[in-house]
């Protein structure tokens, strides 16, 4: 494995995380993989948001993990 792919592989996860909530909180509505289907703002207002904090959770942690690692 290339040496400056396991630095940036947690960068990229978290560039990808974000986006999936910046998309998620836009176009209102995720996907749950737990469940299957797509969840959408309007109906069910807890899960949605409970989902897109996860991915935007996930992102801090990625890059912090990558700027962790980068000293």
């Amino acid at each position: 494995m290339p040496d400056w792919y396991s630095h940036y592989i947690y960068l990229i996860l978290g560039i990808i995380s974000f986006s999936g909530g910046v998309v998620s909180t836009c176009i209102a509505k995720t996907w749950a993989p737990h469940a299957g289907r797509t969840i959408y703002r309007a109906k069910e207002p807890s899960t949605f948001w409970w989902l897109v904090v996860m991915y935007y959770l996930s992102a801090v942690l990625f890059v912090g993990r990558y700027l962790y690692e980068g000293r």
